[in-house]
């Protein structure tokens, strides 16, 4: 599977001209986001926008493989139109005790919503995560937004080999 926002741009229209079933040539993955292996660790994952999807597969295996790590995923997004997978991600967070997904969103005023709002800063992850040195991060999304949270666990005393980023360009 592959997920893209569909915005304006060239190599997004030629996506989008494609008919249905038309076979694409992709490469990867390449990246870093692999779920750590010492499961006494906990695992928190930030995802902003379409950085959702290195975690989709991570939380879709952890959940499949009845993994023993306690995640926390927080996950940004404008509005709840804009929130790719959420119902995979409930499904999942139903299914596996370890999983809690921590959704929010910054523009809509939606009366239905129920999850957080606002950007994820340290007031939200403090209400989620009882020690923030604790966890292994992982952060995916607009580059601006992995680099201001990365900055963030930082600051807050984070170790740098504790946190591990995927900036999606271009998106």
């Amino acid at each position: 599977m592959i997920a893209t926002r569909m915005r304006p741009t060239a190599f997004k229209d030629s996506l989008r001209s494609l008919p249905i079933g038309a076979a694409v040539r992709v490469a990867g993955p390449n990246g870093n986001m692999v779920l750590h292996e010492d499961a006494a660790r906990p695992a928190v994952l930030l995802a902003g926008g379409i950085g959702i999807t290195p975690f989709r597969a991570m939380l879709e295996w952890a959940t499949e493989e009845k993994l023993p790590h306690k995640i926390t995923l927080f996950y940004s997004n404008r509005t709840r139109s804009a929130t790719a997978f959420l119902g995979d991600l409930e499904a999942w967070s139903s299914a596996n005790a370890n999983l809690q997904i921590v959704p929010t969103i910054t523009e809509s005023q939606d009366a239905g919503w129920h999850g957080e709002k606002g950007r994820i800063d340290e007031a939200m992850l403090r209400r989620h995560v009882a020690d923030l040195a604790q966890p292994i991060y992982y952060l995916a999304g607009p580059p601006s937004a992995v680099m201001g949270l990365r900055k963030l666990l930082l600051d807050k005393g984070v170790r740098r080999d504790a946190i591990r980023l995927e900036s999606f360009i271009g998106y």
